[in-house]
């Protein structure tokens, strides 16, 4: 991809406005498509997390139902919930208990309505944008919606009436005060860099330096996937429904497809997540080395090319999800506010002030925002990543199995056990 005034001159252009009737038919018809493809994946993804589970323990996974690869077990799944008993316990406060599935449940679908997931289509009938709603503000739109998720878990735990769903829904609402604010802070310099807050505009600020910003922005890409992490209550993160600690958290007293669709929402949530890190900081529905896809809108062969670009990349990111799951251990309560609050915070809010400091003094020596600004930013960025993980940290912060204790005070505390076995009455026997 080469950079020129002639992409900066198309992108100052506005696109057309659609006719009427053109602009009503393509929403419905990207509602109807997007939202079937959207449910259908979140059903798949079960059956994806138990393959991957399976394979990265030597298991074989689901493999009864739909042949050897287990392709109906999702099907399966969703018959078995629909039949069972729906109960409703006594002691619950009934209007709340039965609001709050769907209020977890919705805003996990509301916020995939503004990701991008293509390259503009140039159809006969007009410029339609790949997007089912194309709103200037829509990377606020998505923070503000996923952050609405938590009511729903709040209100479960709450009205259960159960004290371990309820320490289950403080936990979560806890975690999400604690990660909400890092995650926003973390975006800042994406939006400072971009200078928008349009993703589309994100997405062709990244063709437009040609690289991606998680090599410019690597730090806010770290804080961004940690935060999202405990966003969506996935491992390490799963504090809210630790299964060892409190049953099954906020939701032990549901049932049925009440209780199915917390997990619905949890998986719609992880792949709405992975399609913001694909967006933010990957591209986006960029295709590589190409520059048809950015300066007009393009055919339609090239918007599914786009179209498959970006499922890939959001593929990948729920691929780590499900690996991360089965592959750390959980943190303690007080190591998952720990790193909320004293890492993750200041770190975002010390880099936002590095990066705005950076991008003001590239500004002031005149370079345009093209392939040698993006170098630049790469290179301050190494800088800092350096200063970060392999100077200032070392392991001893950003990990989960860190400790208080040093390893002096280890070894005088094993020196004192060992001498109290020597003085037990058994070491004499």
């Amino acid at each position: 991809m080469i950079s020129s005034p002639i992409f900066a001159a198309v992108h100052t252009i506005p696109d057309p406005p659609l006719p009427l009737w053109t602009f009503l038919i393509s929403t419905v018809v990207k509602m109807v498509l997007v939202f079937t493809v959207y449910m259908v994946g979140v059903a798949l993804l079960t059956l994806a997390e138990r393959k991957i589970s399976a394979w990265i323990q030597g298991r074989l996974g689901p493999n009864r139902v739909g042949g050897k690869l287990g392709l109906l077990q999702p099907a399966a799944d969703g018959v078995k919930n629909i039949m069972k008993e729906e109960t409703l316990p006594g002691h619950v406060n009934k209007p709340l208990f039965m609001l709050a599935p769907m209020l977890a449940f919705v805003p996990a679908l509301l916020a995939w309505a503004v990701i991008p997931f293509g390259a503009p289509w140039d159809s006969r009938w007009g410029r339609i944008s790949m997007v089912v709603a194309d709103l200037p503000v829509g990377f606020l739109f998505t923070l503000a919606i996923s952050s609405l998720g938590v009511y729903g878990i709040v209100l479960a735990g709450w009205a259960s009436n159960n004290k371990y769903a309820l320490l289950g829904g403080l936990r979560s609402s806890a975690q999400m005060v604690s990660y909400e604010i890092a995650m926003g802070m973390s975006l800042i310099p994406v939006l400072l860099l971009a200078g928008n807050v349009t993703l589309n505009e994100i997405v062709d600020q990244q063709a437009t330096m040609h690289i991606w910003n998680v090599l410019t922005l690597t730090i806010s890409f770290f804080i961004f996937t940690v935060a999202a992490f405990a966003e969506t209550n996935r491992l390490p993160f799963d504090l809210p429904e630790a299964e060892s600690e409190l049953i099954a958290g906020y939701h032990t007293e549901y049932s049925a497809m009440k209780f199915s669709m917390f997990p619905i929402s949890e998986y719609a949530n992880m792949a709405t997540s992975s399609a913001l890190m694909a967006t933010l900081f990957f591209g986006g529905w960029d295709i590589p080395f190409m520059t048809q896809d950015n300066t007009t809108g393009v055919s339609f062969f090239m918007t599914l090319l786009s179209i498959g670009i970006f499922g890939l990349k959001t593929l990948f990111f729920i691929f780590v999800f499900i690996w991360i799951r089965w592959t750390l251990p959980r943190f303690r309560y007080d190591q998952l506010m720990s790193l909320g609050w004293k890492t993750m915070l200041p770190m975002a809010l010390a880099y936002i002030v590095v990066i705005a400091a950076t991008l003001l003094g590239l500004d002031y020596l005149g370079l345009q925002r093209g392939f040698m600004y993006g170098l630049a930013m790469f290179a301050v960025n190494a800088v800092l990543v350096v200063l970060v993980f392999f100077i200032l940290d070392r392991g001893r912060i950003i990990s989960p199995a860190y400790g208080r204790a040093s390893p002096q005070q280890i070894a005088r505390l094993r020196a004192v056990t060992t001498a109290r076995s020597h003085l037990s009455p058994q070491s004499g026997d």
